[in-house]
Parts: structure tokens; C-alpha cells; sequence
């Protein structure tokens, strides 16, 4: 297996292109019940149609994914991704930490390095997310990545099955506390 490539190291945790190699452990990650009851769908999805995706996915700008390594081992914990409509300079943000790293601290760092390469590398004006409402400690970290609240879809979504609020965040870039890990 080739060394991730990291292209922005924080204190534990670094970006770096997703690999080919690895997808058939995204797909584990994203497969597992507690990601898919964090996004809110209800199925697994199939290997065929997860390949078949990967070459998309790489080859759209508007799509880039950061694996998520910890850079003490090199170990991959997990990938964000920016959905970026290039027509108003915004993304939309999604997260996947790999189940046996939730609990961490992973999802903050790796969602103030990514708002770090949105505003700083990717000229953006806003980053925002949709997160289902009992799911508190993804809110918790986005919000101390900065965050904030700003708006609700009423039961659009679900959580073991019960039709639950999606709560919207996004971040400005004046929004990004501290030093940029570009610096």
C-alpha cells in the first residue's frame, strides 16, 4: 500500500488525496449503521455501484475528498468532502470518521483543517452542512470547528426510524478561529 499523500498536517491529524487502494475501507466506513443512521439513509450501499462512483467522484473538481490520516502512524481515520457549487463560491461539507476512531476528537480537527483549505486555498465564502438533530456530538464538533447554527428542515430526516429535524451550520471564513495550519 502506497503512503498517503498529505497535503495539510493540524497537531494529530493531516489531509491527503484519497487513494484507490483504500476504497474497499471507505466502503466499510460507509457501510457501518452508525454512519448510515448519521446520514440519514437507510440502506447499505452495493460495492458495484461504490466502484463504479469512485472514478466520478476523482475526476470532478467540485468534488474534492481529503482523507483523514493520523499522522503519528499514517493511519487513515476517515475522509471529508466539499460539495462546491462554483457559481456562488459555496460547499457543502460531509464527514466520515471511520467507526473504531469515533470518540476521539477526529471530527473537529478534521473539519477545521478542511474549513482551513475551503477558505484559505479554495477561496470560498461559506461552507455548510446538514446534521441530523439527536446527532449532538457531530453538532459539538462542528461547532467548535466554527460552525453555527442557521436554520432547520422540519422532519426531513431520520433517526431509528423516526422522522427527525436536519439542522443547517455553515462557517464564513471570519468564522475560522486561530491560525491557519497554512501558515
Amino acid at each position: 500500500m502506497s503512503d498517503p499523500q498529505i497535503l495539510l498536517r493540524g497537531d494529530r491529524l493531516g489531509l491527503g488525496q484519497p487513494r484507490r487502494e483504500m476504497l474497499p475501507e471507505y466502503h466499510r466506513w460507509e457501510n457501518d449503521p452508525g454512519t448510515i443512521l448519521g446520514y440519514g439513509n437507510q440502506f447499505p450501499q452495493a460495492w458495484e455501484v461504490r466502484e463504479g462512483g469512485w472514478s466520478g467522484q476523482r475526476g470532478n473538481h467540485n468534488y474534492p475528498q481529503f482523507e483523514v490520516v493520523r499522522l503519528d502512524d499514517m493511519t487513515p481515520v476517515g475522509i471529508t468532502t466539499l460539495i462546491v457549487n462554483t457559481f456562488v463560491r459555496t460547499a457543502e461539507y460531509v464527514i466520515l470518521v471511520a467507526p473504531e476512531e469515533r470518540g476521539k476528537g477526529y471530527a473537529e480537527e478534521a473539519t477545521r483543517l478542511t474549513l482551513d483549505w475551503a477558505f484559505h486555498l479554495g477561496a470560498l465564502r461559506t461552507v455548510w452542512l446538514k446534521v441530523l438533530e439527536p446527532d449532538t456530538a457531530g453538532i459539538t464538533a462542528y461547532e467548535k470547528a466554527g460552525f453555527k447554527q442557521s436554520g432547520r428542515l422540519r422532519k426531513s430526516g431520520f433517526w431509528l426510524g423516526e422522522p427527525v429535524d436536519e439542522l443547517l451550520m455553515d462557517a464564513l471564513p471570519e468564522d475560522f478561529s486561530g491560525p491557519s495550519a497554512m501558515k
